[in-house]
């Protein structure tokens, strides 16, 4: 018997993640959107590459959650990208009420489901789908650190002229300028990346790292990165799925884990069936261990912000 994923937004980062998990077969996939037919388009089309991929999955497209009861996974892409002359509370506010009845829904048609959270700013709004969801913290995970690290990865095999495989990395924190690319635990062929490359190179490294988002919206002019966080997407939901227990960064809730509590922030994790299996603590050096609380300390601002707007309410 086939899983079943939800995604919820019909964008560019949520209909590609439905199909990267359709491509596979081992999911049917809802694809939710309040835009009317957009969904069920954009699903039809998906099912119908199903022939020439060899995937039995279906594929549904919906502007309602009735379809989506009883998903294993359920993934929130649904959001808006901040436009010219809004602010980050605008943004953060928007997306929040967004999130906030997506989430209901959810939880009212898929109880038992591992929730995916994606929406930006991402850190505050997993913390959002956390304590609005009821759902236990396992349960509720956000997608950033892979993105940011696979960017870090793939700057740093480019530089090197290596196989992306051959660098291992991880970049914690919040999704983000404060994000922290742990430059101790990075490794090219086992050899630390610090022996390979000047320090002055490796910071230019991971700045470009921390702009990654920024300079393909630069690009594109209009639109965002969707390719790359879709992959993303597609490796959390696969190690859910069939249990893999792959470590990796997450935007996960800590209650006193590097020092960090009551917060989701980015750090690895043991990702399985039961969803943030494990928090995987490892040493950090003093600049990164401060790096991570001050990245965790902006989070905890948009968070606070979030509050004060639920109180006003």
């Amino acid at each position: 018997m086939r899983s079943k994923v939800t995604i919820v937004g019909a964008g560019n980062v949520g209909a590609t993640a439905a199909q990267r998990v359709f491509d596979r077969g081992y999911a049917d996939v809802v694809l939710v959107d309040i835009v009317e037919g957009l969904p069920q388009g954009k699903a039809l089309d998906m099912l119908e590459s199903g022939p020439v991929l060899g995937s039995d999955a279906l594929a549904f497209g919906s502007n309602g959650y009735g379809d989506t009861a009883g998903s294993d996974v359920v993934v929130v892409t649904s959001g808006i990208a901040r436009k010219p002359g809004m602010s980050r509370d605008d943004l953060l506010l928007t997306n929040m009420r967004i999130v906030s009845s997506v989430v209901e829904e959810v939880a009212g048609h898929s109880p038992g489901c591992i929730l995916l959270v994606v929406t930006n700013p991402l850190d505050a709004m997993a913390q959002r789908a956390y304590e609005l969801s009821g759902f236990p913290k396992n349960r509720v995970v956000g997608m950033a650190g892979i993105l940011d690290t696979a960017r870090f990865r793939s700057f740093v095999a480019a530089e090197l002229n290596v196989s992306v495989d051959a660098v291992s990395a991880f970049v914690l924190g919040g999704h983000g300028d404060t994000m922290v690319p742990v430059i101790g635990s990075a490794f090219v062929g086992g050899t630390p990346l610090s022996k390979l490359l000047p320090s002055e190179r490796i910071d230019e490294i991971v700045q470009r790292t921390r702009d990654g988002g920024a300079e393909i919206v630069n690009l594109l002019k209009t639109g965002s990165a969707f390719y790359a966080p879709s992959a993303a997407i597609a490796q959390m939901v696969e190690s859910i799925l069939f249990d893999k227990k792959e470590i990796l960064p997450c935007t996960a809730y800590l209650e006193g884990e590097y020092g960090i509590d009551g917060l989701y922030v980015g750090v690895p994790v043991k990702l399985g069936a039961g969803g943030v299996e494990e928090i995987i603590e490892f040493d950090l050096t003093e600049d990164e261990d401060a790096a991570l609380r001050r990245s965790a300390a902006a989070v905890r601002e948009l968070v606070d912000v979030m509050a004060r707007a639920s109180e006003a309410n």
